[in-house]
């Protein structure tokens, strides 16, 4: 049975994507381009610092007996986090909001179920974080404390916020009702927590593999921020939003996860 305080950990990510699922109530149009792609930055920002502080750093430290070789599970995991991620992207059929065209395997699914698949696609790597720095505060409450995995599951739950924006206005521009829209925006963070759940179970059967989970999570959100998050925050006109949401969101994250670990 997991702790009280893990399972809110566990849910404040999911939390933060359904209150901005919720703008679809009190909002007509899809957000501004500008926005869009300022708030993408910051999301980009607070996930690249999340892999680092958050899980790399404590990936390595865990490896500390390894002496020299103490960096080994960390490029390993990492590495399978990526390979992982290009997998999911090569096979899962989504659309990303920036393109008409459909990546993954050939499908007949409906564009806006290939959209929230799209997000759902992103927020898996970021489930799978939170579970396993709640997996490591499990197993080395010394080495990663509460206040580390409490630090994430804010910084993730900030930038889901207008990612959960992100996915209903649109669904509601295109015609669907204002409640439908919603529990698209809702059911599109709910993979977050199973993916944290599904993580932290994996952990505890196999703990002496916590440093490989935890960089496998850091190589996981990564390869979605440099593969999608960069590219939209970056193109047009004024990329310079971009930049700076990123670099506000990764000191952010940053200063969250010092100040609570």
């Amino acid at each position: 049975m997991l702790p009280a305080a893990v399972w809110q950990g566990i849910l404040i990510p999911f939390a933060g994507t359904s209150l901005g699922a919720a703008c679809v109530y009190f909002m007509k149009d899809r957000l501004d381009y500008n926005v869009q792609r300022t708030l993408t930055g910051f999301a980009a920002g607070v996930m690249v610092a999340a892999s680092i502080w958050s899980l790399l750093i404590p990936s390595i430290e865990e490896s500390a007996g390894l002496g020299k070789f103490s960096f080994l599970p960390a490029v390993v995991g990492f590495w399978a986090g990526i390979l992982f991620l290009l997998l999911l992207d090569t096979v899962i059929p989504h659309l990303h909001p920036d393109t008409d065209r459909p990546e993954g395997f050939h499908s007949h699914l409906a564009r806006t179920t290939m959209r929230l698949l799209a997000v759902v696609l992103h927020n898996i790597p970021e489930g799978m974080a939170v579970g396993m720095i709640y997996a490591g505060f499990l197993t080395d409450p010394e080495e990663i404390s509460l206040g580390n995995g409490i630090a994430l599951s804010l910084g993730i739950a900030i930038q889901n916020f207008p990612e959960g924006a992100i996915v209903s206005l649109p669904l509601r521009a295109n015609g669907m009702n204002r409640h439908r829209a919603f529990g698209g925006g809702v059911l599109s963070g709910a993979v977050e927590p199973v993916a944290s759940l599904l993580t932290i179970m994996a952990a505890g059967i196999i703990g002496h593999l916590l440093p490989y989970f935890l960089s496998f999570a850091a190589g996981a959100m990564l390869y979605v921020v440099v593969e999608e998050m960069i590219p939209e925050m970056a193109e047009g006109e004024h990329s310079n939003l971009g930049v700076l949401a990123f670099s506000f969101g990764f000191t952010l994250m940053m200063t969250l996860d010092v100040a609570l670990g």
